[in-house]
């Protein structure tokens, strides 16, 4: 009898461990081939993890992925823990994220290696870059405003959130700005009927759940403390803090974190204005998430040791955050009293993110009449002629070296 319960012992062990590595194999595929961003990586994952492997049925994705919209954070990569969760438990949550971030975080790395000591300020494909940049930002911001400020009130709502983004800045100013905007929506859309939630079934507890999200809140609060305590000047500390805060507030997508980190990084002096956009290009033109841009970052302030710093740090959040929510989402979901703060969080995030499009964005890439005609077509081709980002990356790069070797030859 004990050699019985042995033998299942360690039948039960090599299926965890192949679940593991198919886990792995899976995502990693995923990280090297899904290009296009968010929306699009929910589509490459509903294909490989529901429609060929099945590891999930269609209703149980749905409210996946519904939950990952609901909390902040990249929410491709926190379905793809999730899913990861589901199938090998937290070790496959972990190991999903490694193998869906891993190739991007390795291109972006190297990609700083090669940034550093250059004087891009003066090369006409980081202003390419830039313009692209505006575009990408553009097309993203039409299609939140479409579906998170489609109606009168959210749309003030957003208009407000922008005003108050571009003219008060400061390291909790976005916090405040949801904050309010919760409770805006809270009020406006409390008595909305919510639809009921399905269960999904997941191997962790209702304690376990509340432990990672008290270490999500115990972390957002304590590092500022820290930092503070150590003087708030240059070390991984103050990075482990940016990057995480910036994690912790982002609603509605990897663009959202642009302003979040650009208000962190570059006042500071860690970087340049001409190497935050670079990175920005550069991130758009590869597979996976667009939070990896943290790696390239870190890299640019303080090496390999920054970049692993900030890649955690940033991505830590979202892990702790899909964690701790999972046992409670049934309840979460069919919440009106949270799901109207979220209709409100969700309109202040177009307005944020409408306000990250004129500064830095516009302010520091359209400078001309050229650079506005360059990003209009660039903007053409995304909305319309519906080119991949990597390719639009690339045209822009191409016609900003065009332009400045013509500037050059004239000159």
């Amino acid at each position: 009898m004990e050699n019985k319960d042995h033998g299942i012992e360690r039948s039960l062990s090599r299926g965890w461990w192949r679940a593991l590595l198919e886990v792995f194999i899976v995502s990693s595929k995923l990280g090297l081939t899904s290009f296009g961003g968010p929306t699009a990586h929910l589509g490459y994952f509903h294909y490989e993890y529901i429609v060929r492997r099945k590891w999930m049925d269609e209703r149980g994705y749905a409210d996946l992925v519904a939950l990952c919209q609901f909390l902040p954070g990249p929410a491709s990569s926190q379905v793809g823990i999730g899913i990861g969760i589901v199938r090998a438990g937290i070790w496959g949550g972990i190991i999903s994220w490694m193998g869906f971030t891993l190739p991007s975080v390795i291109v972006l790395i190297l990609f700083a290696l090669l940034m550093q000591g250059a004087q891009i300020a003066q090369d006409g494909w980081i202003h390419g870059l830039h313009l692209v940049a505006v575009a990408v930002v553009a097309h993203a911001l039409l299609g939140m405003g479409q579906k998170l400020a489609p109606d009168r009130n959210r749309m003030t709502l957003a208009v407000i959130a922008a005003v108050v983004s571009l003219l008060w800045q400061g390291v909790f100013s976005q916090l405040i700005l949801l904050s309010g905007a919760a409770l805006i929506g809270w009020w406006m859309y409390r008595k909305t009927d919510v639809a009921a939630a399905q269960n999904i079934h997941v191997p962790i507890s209702r304690k376990a759940g509340v432990l990672y999200l008290s270490v999500f809140l115990l972390l957002l609060a304590l590092l500022p403390f820290l930092r503070q305590i150590g003087g708030g000047g240059g070390g991984l500390l103050p990075i482990a803090d940016s990057f995480y805060r910036a994690g912790s507030l982002v609603f509605g997508g990897g663009h959202v974190v642009l302003p979040l980190l650009e208000a962190e990084l570059v006042p500071t002096g860690w970087i340049s204005s001409d190497s935050f956009m670079a990175g920005y290009g550069a991130a758009q033109a590869i597979p996976g998430p667009l939070f990896t841009i943290a790696a390239y970052l870190g890299m640019m302030i303080q090496g390999i040791t920054g970049a692993l710093i900030a890649i955690m740090a940033i991505f830590l959040p979202a892990f702790l955050l899909i964690v701790g929510a999972l046992p409670f989402w049934s309840s979460l979901r069919s919440n009106p009293t949270i799901q109207g703060a979220l209709t409100g969080i969700n309109a202040a995030v177009v307005g944020i993110l409408l306000a990250a499009l004129y500064d830095p964005l516009w302010t520091t890439a359209i400078l001309t009449p050229l650079d506005f005609s360059v990003t209009a077509c660039l903007f053409l081709l995304l909305m319309y002629w519906k080119l991949p980002s990597w390719a639009v990356v690339l045209i822009g790069g191409v016609v900003g070296q065009l332009i400045s070797y013509i500037n050059v030859t004239i000159i």
